[in-house]
């Protein structure tokens, strides 16, 4: 019970942290046009590179380009949900200017909340609002585009599978964040997005060896191609047990990871 207590009150604190995060974005506003042109400009890019692309042929792997865009529409959500509170408070750990390498994170530490979640519901980008709206939109687009009736299993089994890829994007930053306390100047976070760029295609686009490396050594392929495959119906059920399984393996990892950090980490003042 007084676990449960105290998960509560930290609930009751996430919403003080979206204001204080908006309060810390509205003090530099040519921010959020800066980041509007970013996100329109990937957008256009997206979709331009897909309509080119299926412009030539008209499958590629069992993929067509309304699929293909509902895919775009998947990654985009999940950077922009990424952007709006999975990244921000564990990027703040990272990096020559990170908390971990300039001792700000003794003041974390002392706060009387769990220190992961805290870590990792701090900080919010509000402005990332909008990029869940455009990815939103590309989405819906493609999935009427689709022209396929959807059951309801179906849309189980996206949203579970859209759950079970943001837990995967979560366990691999936390991972991620969790090796700053062995090597504080590495930005661990840049090798991850390089692949994760390639998130923005169907896995059957690449090669078989590269296939295997997105989908098992670095799951970005768990996190938007298999939500798609299973909203159209593709989807094998080894790979619905193998997503939920990874998920859970992950998140279970990069827990503990973190608390193996914790423990290692030297305070700046001792």
């Amino acid at each position: 019970m007084p676990d449960l207590e105290v998960e509560m009150q930290f609930l009751k604190l996430i919403p003080k942290f979206m204001k204080v995060s908006f309060q810390e974005e509205a003090a530099y506003r040519s921010n959020f046009f800066i980041g509007l042109f970013s996100s329109l400009l990937n957008l256009a890019t997206g979709v331009l590179g897909i309509m080119i692309l299926f412009g030539q042929i008209e499958t590629i792997q069992g993929w067509d380009m309304n699929a293909t865009l509902a895919l775009l529409g998947d990654y985009l959500i999940v950077t922009a949900l990424r952007g709006l509170f999975i990244g921000p408070g564990l990027d703040a750990l990272a990096g020559m200017d990170g908390e971990i390498w300039s001792g700000k994170f003794d003041f974390v530490l002392l706060r009387p909340l769990d220190t992961q979640a805290l870590v990792s519901l701090r900080k919010w980008r509000l402005y990332s609002l909008f990029d869940v709206l455009l990815g939103l939109g590309v989405f819906i687009t493609a999935v009427i585009r689709l022209q396929a009736t959807l059951s309801v299993g179906q849309i189980v089994l996206f949203v579970l599978t859209l759950i079970s890829g943001l837990t995967i994007l979560y366990a691999i930053l936390l991972i991620f964040s969790a090796l700053i306390f062995w090597s504080p100047g590495v930005l661990f976070t840049w090798i991850f997005d390089g692949l994760f760029q390639m998130a923005r295609y169907p896995m059957g686009m690449y090669p078989g060896w590269l296939r295997a490396v997105l989908i098992w050594v670095v799951p970005v392929g768990m996190i938007t191609t298999v939500p798609v495959e299973a909203l159209t119906g593709a989807l094998h059920p080894g790979m619905l047990a193998a997503s939920l399984g990874l998920a859970v393996f992950l998140l279970t990892a990069g827990s503990y990871l973190f608390q193996v950090g914790l423990r290692r980490y030297s305070s700046a003042s001792s």
